[in-house]
This record gives C-alpha cells, structure tokens and sequence, in this order.
C-alpha cells in the first residue's frame, strides 16, 4: 500500500494531489514538528480530519505528539488508529534493564484500553 502522509498544513489546494495513488490508509502527523517534543491540539486534529474525510474513503490514522492514554482516547473520536512512538521509544530507554520489557508492556496495555474504551 502507498501510505501518503498529511499534516496541519495541508490545504484543500494539496490535498487532492496527496490522495492521488494513496492506498491502504492516510497517516495524519498531528503537529508540526519534531515528534516526541510536542502533544497534539485534539481540537485542531480533529477538525482536520473531518476536512479530510469529505475527499476520502481510506482510514485516517493519527501520530506525532501522541504520547499518553489521555491523548489516545482523545484522538479515537475521530481518527480509525493511533500511533505512539516517541513515548515508547523512551520507556525503553529510561527503563532498567531488569524492568524495561514488564514497563513497556505496562504501557502498552494502558494505551490499547484507552484506545479500546474510546
């Protein structure tokens, strides 16, 4: 599948031309930025989805600045899928070596709970 990448800053002038090929679903990056630095606006993600949605049938899959279960309930309203990064990523590196898989995993069933309660 060719998944094309839309962000904040795609207008409805870009849009049709970043739908064109697209296949299997749109990965939506939520903030401009660095990932990992910055929490997504749900409000703002949100509304541009919606915009989104009018010219595509394809899933619409939400990450950067997606980091905890508060932010993965906020962002299943309206985006089909999550993606959380970043946040795991530092788990693994700020966790000891004898805790660091129990702590990911830890993590990880918070943020399927959160994204399954949505």
């Amino acid at each position: 599948a060719l998944i094309r990448l839309l962000t904040p800053t795609t207008d409805a002038n870009r849009l049709p031309k970043i739908l064109e090929g697209a296949s299997g679903f749109l990965y939506y990056v939520s903030i401009a930025g660095v990932t990992g630095t910055a929490s997504a606006d749900p409000a703002k993600v949100g509304a541009h989805i919606r915009q989104i949605r009018a010219s595509t049938t394809l899933p619409i899959v939400a990450g950067f600045g997606i980091r905890t279960a508060e932010d993965v309930r906020a962002m299943a309203g309206f985006a089909d899928g999550v993606v959380v990064g970043s946040a795991l990523v530092q788990t693994i590196a700020e966790a000891s070596k004898e805790t660091r898989l129990k702590d990911l995993a830890t993590q990880v069933e918070g943020l399927a709970k959160a994204l399954k309660a949505a």
